[in-house]
């Protein structure tokens, strides 16, 4: 499957920024998602890069259609709260990267989590990126249709080339959504700005095979950020349904006062303007079929880990 580099940010966003009046009710929640399985080798004091005032918080998305399943991770992003320069940013990095696994040599970057779980998945980003990342929200994708529809939907601006592919997902995307009182399976009949229901903008968000990898990331990216959109002025009395939305599909190693810290950071932001970073830089990578790994992105390591290193932590963000 094909998602969310979108969902994650609200899950922390969205609950750190709940009022302090439904405190009580949210930590009574939390508590229900919170993995305490800290014990995962990776989330130790490492030497990778890291700095005073930035929280790197890991991402990921999985193709999972059950907890029980085994799956990959579909989507993995990094979420910087920079309390230093003051914004959030977003690294897309792609499900295709070409990276050293830990005890499986070179594949995709997506395989990662589907040999060794979080652990796994942490320890190849570190030793690859060389970024320590201490916290996590994984997302099974079925929130992600509760999450948009909670939101009364998202605007989206459908281009002409996405309409076939995306009414390709539809119909399972559809079959994905437990609502009983849904209605009736509908197709995309135009291109342009258009509202998207929650099994269409999952199905929007899945598009793969009419440009580039990098384009699909971005289509992810637009989701998110129609939908933050939505949620920063969604009511308060909204808020308990929202939550109910997100949480039986989320598993975090942050605890309540760890949102909130995180949450008191954000607030103390101007704006909640989200820069935004592809991974790898595709100037400087080679995207094709490689060896026995199939479609790959190849990265220059010598111009990509600087770029990233000098948005997460510097604030610098790439031009081409």
């Amino acid at each position: 499957m094909s998602i969310f580099k979108k969902v994650f940010i609200f899950i922390i966003i969205i609950l750190v920024l709940l009022p302090v009046s439904i405190f009580g009710y949210i930590h009574s929640k939390i508590n229900k998602v919170y993995d305490p399985s800290s014990s995962i080798k990776s989330l130790k004091e490492t030497n990778y890069s890291s700095e005073k005032g930035i929280t790197n918080i890991l991402l990921v998305g999985t193709d999972a259609r059950n907890a029980e399943e085994k799956s990959r991770s579909d989507a993995m992003m990094i979420l910087t709260v920079d309390n230093k320069h003051k914004n959030l940013k977003l690294t897309s990095l792609a499900r295709d990267t070409y990276v050293e696994i830990p005890g499986h040599g070179k594949q995709k970057l997506t395989h990662a989590y589907a040999y060794g779980g979080l652990n796994l998945l942490l320890e190849t980003l570190e030793s690859n990126f060389k970024i320590d990342i201490q916290n996590y929200v994984v997302v099974n994708f079925f929130s992600f249709i509760n999450i948009i529809d909670t939101l009364n939907g998202i605007v989206v601006d459908v281009k002409p080339n996405e309409i076939q592919e995306l009414n390709r997902y539809i119909p399972e995307c559809y079959s994905f959504d437990h609502n009983k009182n849904k209605n009736p399976m509908k197709n995309i009949e135009y291109s342009g700005k258009q509202k998207l229901n929650g099994y269409q903008s999952l199905a929007y968000s899945r598009i793969r095979y009419n440009d580039s990898a990098l384009e699909r990331d971005n289509r992810q990216r637009l989701v998110l950020e129609s939908a933050f959109e939505k949620a920063k002025h969604l009511p308060i009395n909204k808020y308990p349904d929202l939550i109910n939305s997100i949480l039986p599909y989320v598993k975090t190693n942050m605890n309540t006062s760890d949102i909130l810290s995180i949450g008191n950071s954000i607030l103390s932001m101007d704006n909640f303007n989200i820069k935004t970073l592809e991974f790898p830089i595709e100037e400087y990578s080679t995207g094709g079929i490689y060896k026995n790994a199939g479609w790959v992105w190849r990265y220059d390591e010598d111009k990509c880990l600087p770029i990233l290193h000098d948005f997460i932590f510097n604030d610098d963000v790439y031009k081409k």
